[in-house]
Parts: C-alpha cells; structure tokens; sequence
C-alpha cells in the first residue's frame, strides 16, 4: 500500500509543493532515527516521497481522527503517539522497527515550529532514548522552510553519529538531558551549514 501511495501521489504532491532532498548519500542501510525538524505535516509525505524506501514516524494522534486519514497516515509509516503522556504502545513500536532495521522518523521539538531564521525549539528526549535503547546511529535532518504551495523547500540530510557513550546505562532524566543536548548540537550544525548553503546560492 505504501508504494501504491507513492505512485498515485508522486506527480500530484511533488507538482504543487516541489522539494529537492540534498545527502541522501548519507543516509545508512538498515536502522537508524532521523531526528529532524518540523514545518508541516507535509514533511513527512514530501521525505516518503522522495525516497523508495519505506521510513517510519512519530505522528501526533490528531492526525488519525478520522478513517480515511488514518488508513492513509499508517499506508506511509506512521506511528501514532499521544503527546500528553508515555504512550507505551508507540514506544514498543517504535522499538521493533528499529529492531527490524527500518529507518524511525522523529521531530524531537514535538510540534511545528516555524520561524523566521529557523531556529531549533526544545529536542525533548525521545530521540536520545530511542537510539540508546536500540543502539542505532542518529542522522540529522533540516528542511529549509514550510512547504508552500509551487515553492520549492530544499531537505538537507546530515552525516550519521551515535551516542556511544551513553549505550547500556540506565539513563537518568540528567543524563537524558545530556544526550539531547548532544543531539540539539548537531541538528543545529546541518541547520547553520544548510542555511549557509542557501545563501551563497542567491
């Protein structure tokens, strides 16, 4: 079903909101968290997209409201997650595609943030816990600006890096804090080399 979707909306979807994704090269075989962050709800269809490979999100449950959108959210990978409390069935699932070596999607800020000079709001913890739980690399995603309509948005995939030092502790809520600090450092990396990469193309 997830390539069928695809097919049908491949021409539709890349046509009217028109997305070029920059280091793909840098995406590894088999599992890891792409912890990017969050414009729209088109960027997780624009990276579907744009790739053959099926991925796997973190999705909002609001976004499941009704039938037909919910067949199509869970079509393309996504996980449904209730942000107001520990959803314990997203976890576990989020941790058997990972341990199925499938690529997990997350949008650590857990909301759309969208402004000005792009800037990065809090990365909670969830990808921190996610990648030292399942030993997985972390690779950093930034898309440029929110999708509108006929306007090209540029998606720069970053180079992978892992949080070894923190593999087989029991993380405490400070060491979490740590690993995502980690994490928020390099997302803001790609976001500092992509926006310079931006402007010296005008």
């Amino acid at each position: 079903m997830f390539h069928f979707f695809q097919i049908v909306l491949s021409v539709p979807i890349r046509t009217c909101f028109p997305a070029k994704v920059i280091g793909k090269d840098n995406l590894p075989k088999g599992a890891c968290i792409i912890s990017s962050n969050h414009t729209s709800n088109l960027d997780a269809i624009l990276l579907a997209l744009h790739s053959w490979e099926k991925k796997y999100y973190l999705a909002k449950k609001e976004l499941f409201s009704n039938k037909c959108s919910s067949a199509f959210y869970k079509s393309i990978g996504c996980i449904k997650i209730d942000r107001e409390k520990s959803d314990v069935n997203a976890i576990k699932q989020s941790l058997k595609v990972l341990k199925n070596n499938k690529k997990l999607v997350i949008f650590p800020e857990g909301t759309r943030v969208n402004n000005e000079n792009m800037e990065m709001g809090e990365v909670k913890h969830g990808v921190a816990m996610f990648a030292t739980k399942a030993k997985v690399p972390i690779v950093p995603m930034f898309v440029s600006r929110k999708p509108k309509l006929f306007r090209k948005t540029k998606i720069f995939i970053g180079k992978p890096f892992e949080l070894e030092e923190f593999y087989g502790k029991k993380l405490s809520s400070e060491e979490l804090e740590k690993a995502s600090n980690v994490i928020a450092e390099k997302m803001n990396e790609l976001r500092e080399y992509s926006l310079n990469a931006l402007t010296k193309k005008k």
